[in-house]
């Protein structure tokens, strides 16, 4: 077990620690923009006047992207479903609107391709450190299990994760703590002894509920972020989450 400590905060007796990817790891801010504004532009092209309100509710604002928008906190599935919302106020059925939106988004993964997101200055670093210090190290993520496996291959990230795990895929989505305590399960340890890194508020309710020993909010660049009031502590880049030697 170990004593990490964020700014003013100390966590004792941790034995492991779960991140989310995107926004926390990968800094796929860009592509996640890029993405949506396609999907926008192929559903307004089929129904138009679709597009812009579709790109507000992906929380797509000019350049940047929302962090507690849809593109950046929502899995593929509710963010088809959302899409698929939108045409159907058009009056068509619904399954019809769902195979609508599943195209679209396929098209535009076609179009945008799955051109590699960097990792945030450091991380490799920090992941590296908090292993070797003995930590059992997990990736939680709204995205697929498969694309978070992508991710980890992809920036050499194989000895130091253990825990690979995307939501995505079928069951239940965050914030519901049934997944943190799955992660866990799966890492070995127990929640009481977990912390948990998201920069979203529904890392921080998942964790919370689920029993972690505390949660890490992270917003780069700046600490003082809204959405993560609910955090134990929240920092603006990854290094600031140090093990003690006590």
């Amino acid at each position: 077990m170990a004593t990490t400590q964020c700014r003013d905060v100390r966590f004792s007796n941790i034995q492991a620690i779960i991140f989310d990817k995107d926004g926390t790891l990968e800094d796929s801010q860009a592509y996640l923009r890029s993405l949506g504004q396609k999907m926008a532009r192929l559903l307004d092209a089929q129904i138009p006047g679709i597009g812009e309100p579709l790109s507000m509710a992906f929380g797509i604002k000019g350049d940047t992207l929302d962090p507690t928008g849809l593109l950046a906190v929502g899995s593929r599935s509710e963010t088809e479903i959302a899409a698929a919302a939108y045409v159907a106020e058009t009056g068509r059925g619904w399954l019809e609107s769902l195979a609508i939106a599943r195209r679209a988004f396929e098209e535009a993964d076609l179009v945008i391709g799955t051109a590699p997101s960097p990792l945030f200055v450091g991380s490799l670093e920090v992941l590296k450190c908090l292993w070797q210090a003995g930590l059992k190290l997990g990736i939680l993520s709204a995205d697929s299990t498969e694309r978070v496996q992508a991710f980890v291959n992809r920036h050499q990230l194989d000895d130091y994760i253990q825990l690979q795990m995307g939501v995505a895929d079928q069951g239940p989505s965050k914030p519901d703590p049934a997944l943190f305590l799955q992660a866990c399960q799966t890492l070995g340890v127990e929640p009481h002894a977990t912390l948990m890194v998201g920069d979203s508020a529904g890392d921080i309710e998942m964790a919370k509920a689920g029993g972690a020993a505390g949660t890490i909010g992270i917003c780069w660049g700046t600490a003082m972020a809204a959405h993560l009031q609910a955090a134990d502590v929240t920092i603006s880049q990854l290094d600031e989450i140090q093990v003690l030697l006590v």
